[in-house]
């Protein structure tokens, strides 16, 4: 495997902001405004952007050293991942024992979540009745972790065999439409449920895997614009993408949105993306590289650790607010900020310093929440 170093991998345009926004709109869909805003459509926009920020790296390395350093990787995700969600769960289980969070201890509910299975937990065994409320949506993080463990060794084996970029990504696209016909083929079993594709790995990982093809077909890492300008073709793409997001909302047809529904925002996304990182100058999304918003985007995964929690107790412990959606969610966010701030200030940097991480790999902490009380 490939030494460590620091590779000559320039921060993305627009990846921060991009997290910020679905964090605060997912944020607002918890507090209670899932009847207006697309919560559930975070998840998506998280998953995408996992996979293209991954796989943008690990080419870059490829390409500056020859391969892929499996077990350097595997030691990134820890330190960035784990430190943050264990503290949040030991919160979040010490309020449950005290009796001012509502939910369960259980040995095998605590075992899901630490070890990354809490989405196949909540699909087979509970769907939050035995986990302290608002720890649910470490779902996603089961999906994203389970992409890792084997996404490195699959590119390497894959590079093994003289496939190019271009091929690589033919070979995810087939994936992503097998994924998508075991979906139809789930959603029409006897007594299937949502959360069964909502949830699983394996028929959620196509959402992962689209962002990887902008990576490997065109990446727009590759072309920068630091003048913003569009073409008027690029203009229509935009618009027929956001046309293309549109419907998935409207259209509430159940087989659809348990099919369909994410691989046609997977691809909705591919050229959302590929403009917002090429033409990050552009007046449409230069809000996305404002400083605040990448702060809130660099804070995002301990507030989506935290948020749903916070938000829950606040319900627990003071019913009167359960109504009031305004107050939820800014408090949330006042409190989950001064949180995600400490973490930055205190946690995340002692263990930055165990093991050495490369700038570009701050972009790619995770926050992919999961909705509840939406209609998206």
């Amino acid at each position: 495997m490939g030494s460590q170093m620091t590779l000559p991998f320039q921060m993305i345009p627009s990846l921060n902001g991009i997290r910020a926004v679905s964090v605060l709109i997912v944020m607002a869909a918890h507090a209670g405004y899932g009847e207006i805003i697309p919560g559930g459509f975070g998840v998506t926009v998280f998953f995408f952007l996992s996979g293209y920020l991954i796989t943008s790296l690990l080419f870059n390395e490829y390409d500056h050293t020859g391969s892929i350093s499996i077990r350097n990787f595997y030691i990134r995700r820890f330190f960035r991942l784990f430190p943050p969600l264990f503290l949040t769960l030991a919160i979040a289980y010490l309020l449950v024992f005290i009796n001012v969070l509502p939910g369960g201890i259980t040995l095998y509910g605590v075992l899901s979540q630490i070890f990354y299975f809490a989405n196949y937990y909540a699909i087979f065994v509970d769907f939050g009745g035995k986990i302290p409320e608002g720890t649910v949506i470490l779902w996603s993080l089961a999906v994203e972790e389970h992409f890792y463990i084997f996404y490195p060794v699959v590119l390497l084996a894959l590079t093994g065999f003289g496939l190019r970029r271009r091929e690589i990504g033919y070979v995810f696209a087939l994936v992503c439409v097998a994924v998508l016909l075991w979906r139809i083929y789930l959603s029409h079993q006897p007594g299937f449920h949502p959360a069964r594709t909502y949830f699983g790995t394996d028929t959620r990982i196509d959402s992962i895997l689209y962002g990887a093809l902008l990576a490997l077909w065109s990446n727009p890492m590759d072309r920068l614009s630091g003048r913003g300008r569009m073409s008027g073709a690029q203009w229509l793409l935009v618009a027929g993408a956001l046309c293309l997001l549109l419907f998935t909302f409207v259209y509430r047809d159940e087989i659809f949105r348990q099919t369909f529904r994410y691989s046609l925002q997977g691809l909705a996304l591919y050229p959302l993306f590929y403009c917002a990182v090429r033409f990050h100058d552009n007046f449409v999304f230069r809000p996305l590289n404002w400083t605040w918003i990448g702060r809130i985007g660099v804070w995002s995964y301990s507030i989506y650790l935290m948020h749903f929690i916070v938000i829950q107790l606040m319900i627990a412990q003071w019913s009167a607010v359960a109504d009031k959606p305004l107050i939820l969610f800014l408090a949330s966010f006042v409190v989950c900020v001064f949180y995600a701030v400490l973490i930055d200030k205190w946690i995340d940097p002692y263990f930055r310093r165990r093991h050495r991480t490369p700038a570009s790999e701050v972009q790619s902490q995770h926050a992919s929440p999961v909705p509840v009380r939406t209609r998206s």
